[in-house]
């Protein structure tokens, strides 16, 4: 019942009720169960992918692109680089389903192999951009001052050079080289910059934070707190942007084995077989269907991977 406050000092019409605390659901609606663990954006974010199906699929998908990367022989017995004319645009055959190219090599067996080298690229050239622009990025945004003003200028010159343009340029300086540290490396070189402005933006809305201040109430120095506390608080959308543009080096790398200045002819690779049968595509389009189609999963694999991320780690950019 409710009870009547005030009831003589007000005019009538303009009494107050307040209702017995029994009659009220607000003791459950503000309780906190205190015996449940303890909880983090990481974890809440794992809830979250666990049961998000577009990550379920896409994780399959990458553990099993990884297993036929790392043991290519559970796969196939036939040496991708053992080739023969008498075999020249062969059908498929036991032991071979997917035929062969115009030099008589196996396609099937080049395609599982070419796992190999299309993934390593990727995750390599995604490692060296994520330490390096991560590093760039955290100092920039840091120090402030002319320290941010240089590091800047220098992130504006390189975003200014397309990246595929780029690796065209320096690749035609250094085609000698016959080792897949080149493409590496120059995917690297005009990749870092996109994670590097990731970083400096995080940096900038971490470093003025609470925790980051009773850091240094307490005595911590300054580079103490940006590599133990402000880095790894920043680390959710340079994680997002990895695992998005993690796919799009593997199709640079695909493009550059394409157009004949990436990868040496001698390594097997989706881009340069891709290349290699392009002249067939009206007579035997197959030998170019094969490692285009296993191509474009494994993008598609990792592209997944990163929405799934995004949508975990960022809530305010969910899709669905």
């Amino acid at each position: 019942m409710a009870q009547n406050i005030d009831s003589v000092r007000t005019l009538p019409g303009q009494e107050r009720y307040v209702a017995s605390i029994e009659e009220t659901p607000l003791l459950k609606v503000d309780s906190v169960d205190e015996s449940a663990p303890a909880t983090s954006m990481w974890a809440d974010a794992w809830r979250t992918l666990r049961r998000n199906p577009l990550f379920i699929i896409s994780g399959i998908l990458i553990v099993f692109i990884v297993f036929v990367a790392l043991f290519p022989g559970v796969f196939t017995r036939e040496n991708p680089n053992y080739c023969t004319l008498e075999n020249s645009l062969g059908a498929a055959s036991s032991g071979h389903p997917f035929g062969f190219d115009l030099q008589g090599c196996d396609v099937y067996a080049r395609v599982v192999y070419g796992t190999r080298t299309s993934l390593s690229v990727g995750i390599l050239s995604t490692l060296i951009v994520v330490f390096f622009g991560s590093l760039v990025g955290a100092i920039a945004g840091f120090c402030g001052g002319w320290v941010d003003a240089v590091l800047s200028r220098i992130v504006d010159i390189f975003m200014a050079i397309p990246m595929l343009l780029g690796a065209i340029v320096v690749l035609q300086m250094f085609r000698t080289s016959e080792s897949i540290w080149k493409v590496v490396l120059v995917l690297a070189l005009f990749g870092w910059v996109s994670v590097a402005r990731i970083a400096r933006s995080a940096v900038l809305s971490t470093k003025n934070l609470e925790f980051n201040t009773a850091s240094t109430a307490l005595g911590s120095t300054p580079m103490r707190n940006l590599f133990r506390h402000i880095i790894p608080n920043s680390l959710a959308p340079i994680i997002v942007i990895a695992t998005t543009s993690l796919g799009s080096y593997i199709v640079s790398e695909a493009t550059l084995s394409f157009l004949g200045i990436g990868l040496p002819t001698t390594t097997v690779s989706w881009g340069g077989d891709i290349s290699n049968a392009q002249s067939l595509l009206r007579t035997d389009p197959m030998v170019l269907f094969y490692p285009s189609v296993a191509l474009a999963i494994t993008v598609l694999a990792f592209i997944m991977m990163g929405d799934a991320v995004k949508d975990a780690l960022d809530p305010k950019s969910r899709t669905a």
